[in-house]
């Protein structure tokens, strides 16, 4: 009997779409009404399911509808998305999606995740004329033997930064960057891609879990369930530092185990085509010049720039994607890459991540048929009603899983918040906790499932290694019930206090 394979990401991808496209037929339409701020009229728009009304931006329009959050919440754009007005939900006629739907979802979806997408394939064509260059794989084989029985402080180091991007200002989609980078560096200290993947990935999930800062999670959330930021502030510095040194010490035990025999590692039947992948010069023969120092610097200097862009510039995702583009230029003008060998291998190098891409664009399309079938506010309006008469704990422990589960359908951070907010922060009041623990619940609930939600990013930055969802799930699990575990006791004792 032919042993059955594990499906790839695309796969698994349009399996979950296809299984949405049947809960439209199952699950009943219906919508909240929304209000938005015109910040050019100093005005809020109210639209319904059939109506769009005018209203003025006052204070008292917010009292009247029952949304308390302060006006200036709105003016100063601290909340930008239209959010669900509370006891507006109506049930609407069913809008099931059909075969066509379901077909046209990941096209609408790369069409609407165009601007990540382009992201990932201009660093592709970066990475591509780095590699080129031999500068990389130069710098990586001084890195190895700088680090040599000290491997650890990589592990350390890596997953540390990764969380502090993730918690000051949501560093995510662009840890998709750093995947081609960083792998390498990994296998050169003796570690396998699992340690690689873990450090980026987990770093990256850990930091948006309990963000502190972050103005995509924790700060519009706040704002929309009208309390400070700085509400619960010290309780997610605490998690934080716990699930970090959880994380930490969960891979550094797993990375030393295949450093000793790398036959326990998890990818050990791949070793040699992963080894391959990222193996694009002989480093030996490379001469580690000034020339090519100073195009690793370049190289470098992007990431940096990014970082600084999106922290204090407000930069998206057309501004880090042309910062990328300029530094791919400059390395070429560097390294003296003649113009056609530059073009050639930039396309290479995109052509390289074009199924990162894909994936990207059919994850958004999942997301598509949930909104054109009109199931998400349904979604969210049975889930507020499930925590009607409970005590403190078990509201908390509730409101986290319900979260979780609402992020498979909503993997926006944002979205979710401006969504749900409104709808689910008064349920706190009625119960008798602090508005804070509504905040936390969607922080630590998305945070945890973002570990292994294949609507999220997991399924992409796999694809970058080509390691299976399998072989992550049996890496993650221990690590994850451990979690989840230790962050629902968390939550539980908060909710007292």
């Amino acid at each position: 009997m032919k042993k059955l394979k594990f499906p790839s990401a695309q796969t698994i991808l349009l399996i979950i779409a296809g299984l949405v496209t049947l809960l439209t037929w199952l699950v009943p339409a219906g919508k909240y009404e929304t209000l938005g701020y015109n910040k050019d009229t100093n005005q809020f728009t109210r639209t319904g399911i059939e109506k769009t009304e005018i209203l003025p931006a006052t204070q008292q329009t917010l009292e009247t509808l029952a949304i308390k959050i302060p006006l200036e919440k709105f003016t100063t754009g601290d909340i930008y998305k239209p959010i669900n007005i509370p006891n507006t939900y109506q049930k609407l006629d069913p809008k099931p999606q059909g075969f066509f739907e379901f077909i046209k979802s990941p096209v609408k979806g790369i069409v609407e995740a165009a601007d990540i997408i382009f992201l990932v394939l201009i660093i592709g064509g970066l990475i591509g004329i780095i590699n080129s260059t031999g500068a990389f794989d130069a710098g990586i084989s001084w890195l190895a033997n700088a680090l040599k029985g000290r491997e650890f402080i990589l592990i350390i180091l890596v997953t540390t930064l990764v969380a502090a991007g993730g918690t000051t200002f949501g560093f995510a989609e662009e840890t998709i960057a750093f995947f081609p980078i960083l792998i390498p560096v990994f296998l050169a200290a003796k570690y396998d891609a699992i340690v690689g993947i873990a450090c980026i990935f987990l770093g990256s999930a850990i930091g948006t879990m309990c963000s502190t800062i972050n103005p995509f999670s924790t700060i519009i959330a706040s704002d929309a369930a009208g309390i400070s930021w700085t509400t619960g502030f010290w309780g997610r510095i605490f998690m934080l530092v716990a699930c970090l040194v959880i994380a930490l010490i969960y891979i550094i035990r797993y990375g030393r185990r295949v450093q000793k025999d790398p036959t326990k590692s998890i990818v050990y039947d791949q070793q040699q085509q992963i080894a391959a992948l990222f193996s694009q010069s002989n480093t030996q023969t490379v001469q580690f010049t000034n020339r090519l120092r100073l195009a690793l610097i370049v190289f470098a200097l992007c990431f940096i720039v990014m970082i600084y862009g999106v922290v204090a510039l407000e930069w998206w995702f057309e501004e880090m994607t042309t910062t990328f583009l300029v530094g791919a230029i400059l390395i070429g003008i560097i390294a003296k890459i003649k113009e056609t060998h530059f073009i050639d291998t930039f396309v290479k190098g995109a052509g390289d991540l074009l199924g990162v891409a894909l994936i990207i664009g059919i994850a958004r399309g999942v997301t598509v048929i949930m909104a054109d079938g009109l199931i998400s506010d349904t979604l969210l309006y049975y889930a507020s009603s499930v925590t009607e008469g409970m005590n403190k704990g078990v509201f908390a422990t509730v409101m986290t899983t319900l979260y979780a589960g609402l992020s498979f359908f909503i993997p926006s951070s944002s979205g979710m918040a401006v969504l749900t907010m409104p709808i689910m922060s008064p349920l706190a009041d009625s119960v008798g906790v602090g508005r804070e623990i509504v905040v936390n619940a969607y922080q630590y609930g998305m945070g945890l499932f973002y570990f292994i939600n294949p609507t999220g990013l997991i399924l992409a930055s796999l694809a970058v290694v080509k390691v299976g969802f399998n072989k992550w799930l049996k890496f993650v699990m221990p690590l994850f019930i451990t979690l989840i575990i230790f962050t629902l006791i968390v939550m539980t004792i908060s909710s007292y206090l």
